[in-house]
């Protein structure tokens, strides 16, 4: 019971901790704002890290003058293009490996085949729209490597992507911090961004569980051969 009031008080007091954690760590905070959206657009194994609402609640410290608005701004949208490049190469360099096991924990083939699903649905423009999706977001990069998408196309969606991703939801944050009610009572809309930002993710957790069995056509169309197909058909590979 007291470390649960202890949890509480931190939330309700985390203005005034912001200041000391800041103030502690210095430029590592920036550091470790780009390391989490980093790893969940470079990373395949932690796509359910957060990615919305820490740029949402990035912007709303910004806003709050606890962050650099500029730094802060620069330091998401570099990780999430440099993210996605490096999920890219990975992708593009393992290829076929990832389909040799069946049971692998991390390159689960219900994965890699809703998001070639997604590039058959949408092509080049699955880059762009991977962004705003939790999961599909880690994923897209990834499959648009072991699919030997033109580096180039690749490139250019990543950064508009990118760049959409970023500016929205960083600065709606940002102009969200910077009204004087929120600031204010700012303890109290920290408390409401926590929840608002952990609810989706966990829906989207769930939905996206139940709904990754495949049917036996699906099964069918999660090789690496059928993959190939799709960004060929699409024009994005040779």
């Amino acid at each position: 019971m007291e470390i649960l009031t202890q949890i509480l008080d931190l939330f309700l007091h985390l203005d005034d901790q912001l200041g000391v954690i800041i103030q502690t760590f210095g430029a590592f905070t920036y550091i470790i704002l780009f390391a989490i959206i980093f790893a969940e657009t470079g990373l395949v194994v932690v796509p359910f890290l957060p990615g919305d609402s820490l740029l949402f609640v990035a912007g709303t410290l910004a806003g709050a003058k606890h962050l650099h608005i500029i730094i802060t701004y620069l330091t998401l949208l570099s990780a999430a293009i440099i993210g996605d490049t490096v999920n890219y190469w990975v992708g593009h360099h393992i290829g076929p490996k990832v389909f040799a096991k069946e049971n692998s924990r991390i390159f689960k083939k219900e994965y890699l085949e809703k998001t070639r699903e997604f590039f058959a649905r949408h092509g080049g423009k699955a880059i762009i729209l991977a962004r705003f999706l939790p999961i599909i977001r880690t994923f897209a990069p990834f499959v648009a490597g072991v699919g030997k998408m033109h580096y180039e196309t690749f490139l250019f969606y990543n950064v508009i992507g990118g760049f959409t991703w970023v500016t929205l939801f960083t600065f709606a944050g940002y102009f969200f911090g910077g009204l004087e009610f929120v600031q204010e009572n700012f303890h109290y809309a920290v408390v409401g961004i926590i929840f608002v930002s952990v609810l989706p993710m966990l829906l989207e957790y769930v939905n996206y569980k139940r709904k990754l069995h495949l049917t036996r056509t699906q099964l069918e169309h999660a090789t690496y051969k059928e993959m190939q197909k799709t960004f060929k058909k699409e024009h994005l590979n040779d």
